[in-house]
């Protein structure tokens, strides 16, 4: 004895509810012939009757009432569940998890996460943070912002890029003295120069990346400081610790906060160094699980792509 599948028993339990063929087939919205034959199918697949019909009542077997009192309250939770569903595919509301990069123009975020907020106010919003490469997949997240400069590894996520920002190498006034660094400092250096220095790191072992015409070459840099945060390792390259690789985005930010770089005609903190060739930028994308989002992601997906232009 085996059940096809759970659209049987919905039939069967909306069919009793119903009182009759006629009702319960306006109910389901299919034909009262076609719920007949389903019906007489669910019992010879049972191997028992479940209703006993006269032309004018129809009234329940033994067999009718056991399967209806064991299968209703299951029934009815899973049509509450297809509603909840529902419900979060279409309707701005619920809980939306985002998972953001460390130090990712915090303020910006902080801003646009409120605007949204007060827009929405049936969302409840939680971010996290992570540092270093992108993250593994966990599906608790509905959406993932990774910042990256090659193509991002084959995953169960979506990827879908929405920016990119310029970055440079950058050393302090004091290292661009030192009389090793000199050779850098003519504006015609190539970037595997940089391997004879001591380079900041984000990572352990992770090369430079420079665009050579329509190529991408790589600089295995050397360090003996490895920092994930970005401003981290502004503050190391701001006391001479090596080289350091940055978004100029971030030395603008923390221009603005705490005027890393003047440009007022007085001497900066850190001077950009000039290569033959520019470093590779770093590219924003974004990630979820599939491409039927549920409308509360959708929302926050467009509202950011959106205002996305506030982080340039």
């Amino acid at each position: 004895m085996k059940l096809s599948n759970l659209d049987d028993l919905h039939l069967f339990v909306t069919l009793v509810e119903a009182g009759s063929f006629t009702l319960a087939a306006k109910t389901l919205g299919i034909a009262k012939s076609k719920l007949s034959r389903r019906l007489v199918q669910l019992e010879n697949e049972l191997g028992c009757d479940l209703l006993i019909r006269t032309t004018r009542k129809q009234s329940l077997t033994e067999s009718g009432r056991l399967l209806f009192c064991a299968s209703k309250e299951h029934i009815e939770a899973l049509s509450r569940v297809e509603e909840e569903l529902y419900s979060s595919l279409k309707q701005v509301q619920g809980k939306l998890n985002i998972l953001l990069p460390l130090e990712f123009f915090n303020t910006i975020i902080s801003n646009l996460i409120g605007d949204f907020l007060q827009r929405y106010p049936k969302i409840n919003l939680h971010c996290q943070h992570y540092s270093g490469a992108v993250p593994e997949f966990d599906p608790k997240f509905d959406l993932c912002f990774v910042l990256h400069e090659q193509a991002l590894p084959a995953s169960n996520w979506i990827a879908k890029e929405l920016l990119s920002f310029p970055q440079s190498i950058y050393l302090s006034p004091q290292l661009a003295a030192d009389l090793a660094i000199k050779p850098l400092m003519t504006g015609r250096a190539k970037p595997e120069q940089l391997a004879q220095f001591d380079c900041i790191l984000a990572e352990e072992d992770q090369p430079w990346h420079f665009r050579n015409a329509d190529k991408i070459e790589q600089v295995n840099v050397k360090g003996k400081l490895i920092l994930s945060s970005p401003e981290m390792r502004l503050r190391a390259a701001e006391q001479g610790l090596g080289l350091c690789k940055l978004p100029d985005y971030v030395l603008n930010n923390y221009a603005l906060k705490d005027n890393v770089l003047k440009n007022n005609g007085q001497k900066q903190s850190l001077q950009r160094l000039a290569l033959s060739q520019e470093s590779v930028a770093q590219r924003l994308s974004v990630l979820y699980q599939s491409r039927n989002i549920a409308s509360k992601t959708r929302t926050f997906l467009d509202y950011f792509q959106s205002n996305v232009g506030q982080l340039l």
